[in-house]
């Protein structure tokens, strides 16, 4: 983990954000690359001139400096190396452009709103990030004096496409020294058995180095409700999953199955990209 991009609106939620990408940073000497996206109001302009000389466009990017400026001030950002990065437009693609531009490692983002992660999940250009970004994706909704991962709740339906995610799951669990909990929800509409259960966690593992994991097979009146539970039960410290574009994450995102999962979890979310 060496580069952290943090989109920030320099709202409260994107300073929780930026506070834990900044522990992160410490802890793995890595760089955080700030980036706002400034919404330029749309007019016409004369031929020849630029965006940048639209008078709206100036005052917003002072504005934007400024507040640069102040963030800079913080003593939680002493010792790191901060790029600052200004966008004047407001687009999810603009964060996959510069995750390649700059050869980003990981994404923390905030959430915003009473509703919690939904605004971060549905309908919003954050949920395309979520869906799109190759990069691991660390949602934060609260405010964390320390972030310290040691035990890590991986939900999944454990098929091979998500392989590859557990890959990803595995080196950031390694980072933290924490441990795997490897979730399968078990609900009406998609019974199996425990052995049947077991056997399929324990072939989607095989291969892997990794021993710090336990595995636990939960019986739930939906998935979000089992992921939920259990990682209260466990008091976990982040929660897992997998996406592959709009199909992925509507196995756990989308409809009434985000409303509860999304408005319920006050814990860490990180999603991985098949």
């Amino acid at each position: 983990m060496n580069k952290i991009l943090v989109p920030t609106d320099f709202s409260e939620q994107a300073g929780n954000a930026l506070k834990v990408a900044a522990m992160l940073a410490k802890t793995h000497n890595a760089e955080i690359y700030l980036l706002h996206m400034m919404e330029i109001p749309l007019q016409q302009t004369d031929q020849g001139s630029t965006q940048s000389d639209i008078p709206e466009t100036l005052f917003f990017m002072k504005l934007a400096q400024k507040r640069f400026a102040n963030l800079m001030a913080e003593d939680y950002l002493e010792g790191i190396t901060v790029h600052e990065t200004l966008k004047a437009d407001i687009t999810f693609n603009e964060i996959k452009d510069a995750c390649k531009e700059f050869d980003i490692d990981l994404i923390v983002m905030g959430s915003h709103g009473s509703s919690g992660l939904m605004e971060m999940f549905v309908g919003s250009n954050a949920e395309k990030v979520v869906r799109t970004s190759e990069v691991p994706v660390l949602v934060i909704k609260n405010e964390h004096t320390s972030f310290n991962v040691s035990d890590f709740v991986f939900a999944s339906d454990f098929k091979n496409d998500n392989k590859e995610t557990y890959k990803q799951a595995v080196k950031f669990a390694k980072a933290f020294n924490a441990k795997i909990h490897l979730l399968l929800v078990i609900t009406s509409s998609n019974f199996m058995t425990t052995y049947e259960a077991n056997s399929r966690i324990k072939d989607f593992i095989s291969g892997q180095d990794f021993n710090n994991y336990t595995i636990t097979i939960h019986n739930d009146t939906t998935v979000e409700h089992g992921i939920l539970n259990v990682s209260k039960d466990i008091n976990a410290d982040l929660i897992g999953i997998s996406t592959h574009g709009r199909q992925g994450i509507a196995h756990f995102f989308n409809g009434s199955i985000s409303e509860d999962l999304v408005n319920h979890a006050k814990r860490p979310v990180i999603t991985f990209k098949i």
